[in-house]
This record gives C-alpha cells, structure tokens and sequence, in this order.
C-alpha cells in the first residue's frame, strides 16, 4: 500500500470490531469475480540500476531523506518465474502489479529500452500462459526523475502528452495479453502524500524544515487535475485506438477511507466535507465532469477549472475504479480559522482525522472494522452511479511474522464485507490481498510488511516462505472451506508448523 497513511493523522476506529462469524465461501461470489494479490514496481522488482533503468523521483526521495530504499527489495526482476509459480499454488486468478515507467522509456519520453519492454513482455505472458489475469497499473508514484529535472513532473501540463505516449507504447506492446489498466495509483492520497505534506516523492510542501520545495496551498491542486487529464486522455487514446482490438478497459484508482462522526451535529457535516474531498476531487469530475463545490467555495482560484474541453474529456473516462482500502478515520469538525502558516489539503478540508497514534506503524496491525468497507462502497454505489470496481488493495501490516492469524482474521472478515456489499447491489468485481510477498514499504521500509509470503531480506536469495494467510487464502481460492470461520481458523493456526 505504500504506507501513504501516515500522510493523515487518522483514528484507528474502536468502534466494534464487527469481525465476520458468517462463514462463507468463494462460490458465493458473481461468476467471474477476480480474487488476486497485488505489488508494485519499485516495491519488488530491484535491480534499480540494471538493464537500462534510470532513476524515478522514488530512488532520487529515498536517497534525499535517508530512508530505506528498493534497490533489491524482492529482487522480482530476477525472481518473477519463481514468483509465478507461488501465484499458481496459491491459487491466484488475478495479479495486480506495475510497470516502472523509467525501465521501459528511461527518459519518460523518446526511446523504449528493448530490455525493460522484454522483462514485461516475459512476466505478462508467463502470467497468463497459467490463467492468471494480469491487472496493470502504468503510475505507482514512480515518474522518471529525469521529467521532474526537466520541467518539473506533475507539476506541468507537458506530463499529460509525455504520460499518454507512454501509455500508447503499454497499450501497443501488453495489450494483448493485458485486459485491465489502472492509469493512476490511488491518485488523491500520492497528490496529498507528495505535494502537500510532502511525505512521499517527490517530497514537496510549504514547511521548509521538512521540504526544499513546494507549495501546499497550491501544488496538490494543480497535480490532482493534471493527474486526471493524463488518464483522460490516455483513456481516450486507448479507446480510439486499442478497445475495439484488444476489448480491455481503463481505470482510474482512488484512496478511501470509511468515515465516521466522533459526536456532533457539526461532525457530521464534516463527514459530508471530508468525502466530497477524499472522493470527489477525483470522481466528481470522472463522473460529473466538475470538482464538488464544497471544493470550489473553499479554494477558490487554488482549484483549476476545467475548460468545456477538458470536462467532456474526463467525464466518463474510467470503464471501473479501483479502489484502496484499510482504514476507518473519525471525523471532527475544526470550528477555528484557517491558518495560513499551516496550509495544506487537510486544513482546506476544514476537518479533524483523530488518532490514536500519530505514526501509523505503531501498531502491529488494523483495526478490524469491515463497516468501513461496506460504508465506502455504499457511498461509491450512491454518489457515483454504481460504476464497476475493483478492490486493488486490502490488507494489514504486521512485524515479518509466519503465524500471522490477525492478518487471516482482518482479510476474512474484509472479504465477507465485500460480499455483504455486492448482495446490497455494489458492483465490485474483484478484491485484491496487498501484498502477496513482503516488499520495500514506502515510510516503514522493512520493519512493517503486508505480505502473505515472508522474505528474508537478509538472505541473498530473498527466500519466500508461505505465511498462515498464504494457507488460508489459498484454501478460501481453491474453495476448502474447512479453514473459514473462527474455528477453521484455530484449526488452521494448530495444524500450521514454521520451517524455523
């Protein structure tokens, strides 16, 4: 997930926990419901410097600040066969991953690196000679750092056309094989993660003690919007001239949180407020064509306008939307002025994301509160004309543990949510387990992993090792029911022997 969730402050929901005791089984979901796991690029690949890679603002930030990097993480650039195969004995039918922009056109632009197409043009194909649907993601934070030198990234409209030509070689070369494009990674929290508090690449924000650069008041606006012309036009590239051929679909993918009231009358206005910001600054313009106007009262000439152009572009560009999901957050309305020493998404929305914890990995895992599931698809459904979705990330982070029967108790009762949503009329389609192995975690590094497999990244090899979950998942993909419920689950925790 990239552990963007310490960018907010937010409430781990004491609310009851509300864990599943209904048992259930993967038959009881629509013929064709994709169950995959999901990675991404700079998390697991490795090999940063090999095989014509350059740099993205991801290598560039990690090395600025000192943190732990992704030079080797899983080594899947070296390790994907083996890694295909554990997908194939896990069960999988679907495999969310993405491609690293700055391996296959090392300069954003220009010159495709034969060696990079050919990595993905292996795993794709290897992936689906096992029948296993590959689910692409083209942006996971992880521009080339070479765009950001030359005229500043995200922050220039130049982006869209450079995105787009990207995009059409994706398209042109993977097409084939690829059905399922997600254009941009949870655009909203990477917009807010680093351009307002400038805790993820490319590290801007107005507070100079902790960014070099940036503008909170501004920056995240201008990103956001430019973001969704960039997947507007490479989803009409796509449909212009892929769709017919290839039948696939383009997406767009969004953060969301399950929001609740802390008390007040006043609290549950804010809730409406931090939705219209978390949600519909994205997906009030793919399916209106315009930003809520909670935003536009509130920001005024900080939020762009669309031109007539640029509305009918964006409205309607996304076939599905994909959708990341851990968390509830309590909402507390902030009655104070805004202050302008402090600017940022956050004291534009006008609301309080109360915490426990300020750091978000000081927790061994999630709470469990599967309404916070239900709740955000509810509101998809809704607000925004029950579009298709895809549940792209879903998990719980723990310490590199092989007995991990909180991490099974959190995806059991998330996944039977996801069910309770879809007999209520939600048109989910597929639900994704981040992450199938461990990876390089964007602010926790190594300490915190998501993983159903272990890796041991101090062993050379990056051995993976099947966790309790990888056990229960496997049993849920291959409909063995014996495992579900509370005491499949102490059944399976018994039975369950560590190689160490």
């Amino acid at each position: 997930m990239n552990q963007i969730l310490s960018v907010v402050t937010i409430f781990l929901a004491l609310a009851s926990s509300g864990k599943c005791s209904n048992v259930y089984s993967r038959k009881d979901f629509p013929k064709g419901f994709a169950f995959g796991a999901a990675a991404s690029a700079y998390q697991w690949e490795g090999a940063v410097d090999e095989d014509g890679r350059t740099p993205s603002v991801w290598d560039t930030f990690v090395h600025s600040r000192n943190q732990a990097n992704g030079e080797i993480a899983c080594d899947g650039y070296h390790k994907y066969k083996e890694d295909v195969q554990l997908m194939v004995q896990t069960g999988l039918n679907a495999y969310r991953f993405s491609i690293s922009w700055s391996r296959l056109i090392p300069n954003g632009r220009g010159h495709v690196n034969p060696k990079g197409l050919q990595f993905y043009k292996n795993f794709i194909e290897l992936l689906v000679s096992h029948g296993i649907q590959p689910h692409v993601t083209l942006y996971h934070y992880d521009h080339p750092q070479y765009l950001d030198n030359e005229y500043g990234g995200w922050l220039n409209r130049r982006i869209i056309e450079d995105f787009t030509a990207y995009a059409d070689v994706c398209f042109r070369e993977f097409g084939n094989h690829v059905k399922f494009w997600n254009t941009i990674n949870e655009a909203n929290i990477y917009t807010i993660g680093g351009y307002s508090d400038g805790l993820t690449p490319p590290g801007h924000c107005s507070s100079r003690s902790i960014c070099s650069s940036g503008n909170s008041s501004t920056e995240p606006y201008i990103v956001g919007h430019n973001l969704l012309l960039a997947h507007a036009s490479a989803s009409r590239l796509y449909k212009q001239k892929y769709k017919d051929i290839q039948g696939g679909s383009v997406g767009f993918s969004v953060f969301a949180l399950g929001f609740t009231p802390t008390s007040s009358a006043n609290d549950l206005i804010a809730v409406q407020r931090a939705k219209a910001f978390l949600f519909g600054w994205m997906l009030g313009p793919l399916t209106y064509g315009d930003y809520p106007d909670e935003m536009k009262r509130t920001l005024g000439s900080r939020l762009p306008v669309f031109t007539e152009e640029e509305s009918a572009l964006v409205k309607d560009s996304s076939d599905f939307i994909g959708v990341i999901h851990y968390l509830a957050a309590s909402v507390t309305s902030v009655t104070h002025v805004k202050s302008q020493s402090d600017p940022g998404f956050f004291t534009d929305m006008g609301v309080s994301l109360k915490s426990m914890k300020l750091c978000l990995f000081s927790l061994d895992q999630y709470a469990i509160v599967p309404w916070a599931m239900e709740a955000v698809l509810e509101y998809i459904k809704e607000s925004y004309g029950n579009p298709p979705i895809y549940i792209l990330e879903n998990g719980t982070p723990m310490k590199q543990i092989l007995k991990d029967t909180p991490r099974i108790e959190f995806l059991q009762a998330y996944i039977g949510a996801v069910l309770n949503s879809i007999r209520k009329g939600s048109n989910a389609r597929g639900y994704f387990v981040w992450s199938f192995m461990d990876l390089y975690e964007l602010l926790s590094g190594y300490d915190y992993s998501f993983g159903l497999y272990y890796v041991n990244f101090s062993d050379p090899h990056r051995k993976r090792i099947p966790k309790l979950s990888a056990h229960w998942y496997s049993a849920f993909l291959k409909d063995n029911t014996t495992f579900l419920g509370s005491q499949g689950i102490a059944q399976l925790q018994s039975n369950f022997s560590s190689p160490y």
